[in-house]
């Protein structure tokens, strides 16, 4: 008689093998390709970034034929090389303007008890639902001629001064507007760090504003350094502000930008200077990145 051999793993859970070891079922488990899951997002970087920088870089060459002549023409033209500083020079106003305003509201957030905490939070998130054209015409009518700021100006005594239409109101307008994505890295730093280690150096002798400078200031420089390379790259292509609040002083790249591609359908001029920008700002992210992680080596340390 023939005796079949049963390959069914007790408890009819599945078939085993024939030593005994219950077989494992074939399954294709995601975790032996983790990469895939940076698929999605790598797909939709490349649609929406990469293949529109690929295409504005191609046009600077090509249009209207290949060559260098966009760049040639940008370089030798005074007012895109004043325009081009400019925009560095606003950038960097707007920057150091968000760095003041933005390091002791972060700290106050630290500080304070949880309910007080989560109104400042909801201070600095409520401007993310309020368009930029909105704000950015709500300073139009505060900072112009007949506006709050210059009637107030008037009352206590001081002369009207010129806001609208200058530097000055463009850098306003922009470090308003940048102002969370400085406040947001700098709290994420400072609630980090332990108030303990100023206390300490209190009890031994320092002074608060020497404890402040030699133990918290260099523990919260990474936050500093994070905040400032974020609002200085997103202040080198804002547009909507510059040209509401800014006149011929205080034109941008961008505004330029917008001239060439929509007013002169001049695609190889417009991609040229978008692409100079772009370089420009990778030269100098590569020159203040050793000055960055020095920084940053020294407030571990401490």
């Amino acid at each position: 008689m023939s005796q079949t051999i049963d390959t069914t793993a007790p408890g009819g859970s599945g078939p085993r093998q024939a030593n005994g070891v219950a077989a494992q079922p074939r399954r294709w488990r995601l975790a032996a390709y983790p990469s895939l899951l940076a698929l999605p997002a790598v797909l939709l970087l490349i649609a929406a970034m990469a293949y529109p920088l690929l295409t504005i870089v191609s046009r600077s060459f090509s249009e209207p034929e290949w060559g260098l002549q966009n760049y040639v023409w940008f370089f030798s033209t005074d007012v895109n090389i004043q325009v081009l500083l400019r925009t560095f020079s606003i950038s960097a106003w707007v920057t150091l303007v968000c760095v003041i305003a933005a390091y002791p509201y972060a700290y106050l957030m630290t500080v304070v008890g949880p309910r007080m905490r989560l109104v400042l939070i909801l201070c600095v998130l409520v401007p993310f639902w309020v368009s930029g054209v909105v704000r950015t015409l709500a300073w139009v009518i505060l900072l112009q001629d007949s506006g709050v700021i210059n009637s107030v100006l008037k009352a206590i005594g001081f002369g009207g001064v010129k806001l609208i239409r200058t530097p000055t109101g463009v850098v306003i307008g922009m470090a308003q507007v940048l102002l969370p994505f400085m406040i947001l890295p700098l709290y994420s730093v400072m609630r980090g760090i332990d108030l303990r280690l100023v206390q300490a150096a209190r009890s031994l002798g320092a002074r608060p504003a020497l404890a402040f400078w030699q133990v918290y200031l260099p523990l919260s420089l990474p936050g500093v350094f994070a905040g400032a390379i974020i609002v200085f790259i997103l202040a080198l292509g804002f547009y909507i502000t510059p040209a509401l609040l800014g006149g011929p002083r205080s034109t941008m790249l961008s505004t330029l930008v917008q001239s060439q591609v929509l007013s002169l359908l001049n695609w190889g001029r417009g991609g040229a200077m978008g692409v100079v920008l772009l370089v420009s700002t990778f030269i100098l992210l590569a020159l203040a990145a050793p000055l960055m992680r020095q920084r940053h080596k020294q407030a571990s340390r401490s």
